[in-house]
């Protein structure tokens, strides 16, 4: 004798098998309505567990972000001190080897040299100092 299967009719008793879906479906809304809440407060736990890593990690980030453009600042300046120091040794020797009649070398150089069409006239003064005058046109 089988307890879905009625053997006079030679058919499934089918009462029997709506009873048993409609009880399974009713334990599962229960065991749902029980379980649900339960579910509810440990997604958002985890959702909030996940949201917290998430700021910790971009704090991090802005963290080390912030260390690295210090860093950077501070060779920056570093490399500025240097170069300063190299302009103000330099200025210093050229401050100690410069003499008049090089600056005169140079002018005449500068005004003279290749490629220049400009002419420099010597007007001999009192005292020996030349009287330069260039930007002469023809």
């Amino acid at each position: 004798m089988s307890y879905f299967y009625d053997e006079e009719r030679d058919e499934p008793k089918m009462t029997k098998i709506v009873i048993c879906i409609l009880a399974f479906i009713v334990c599962i809304i229960i065991v749902s309505m029980v379980i649900g809440p339960y579910y509810t407060v440990w997604h958002s736990m985890m959702s909030g567990k996940a949201e917290l890593a998430e700021a910790n990690y971009n704090r991090q980030i802005a963290v080390v972000e912030a260390e690295a453009k210090k860093m950077s600042a501070e060779q920056l300046a570093e490399a500025e001190v240097a170069r300063a120091i190299g302009v103000a040794q330099a200025n210093e020797i050229i401050a100690k080897s410069i003499t008049e009649q090089y600056l005169r070398y140079l002018w005449i150089t500068e005004t003279a040299g290749e490629g220049v069409d400009k002419t420099v006239v010597y007007i001999p003064t009192e005292g020996n100092i030349p009287i330069l005058e260039a930007n002469r046109f023809e």
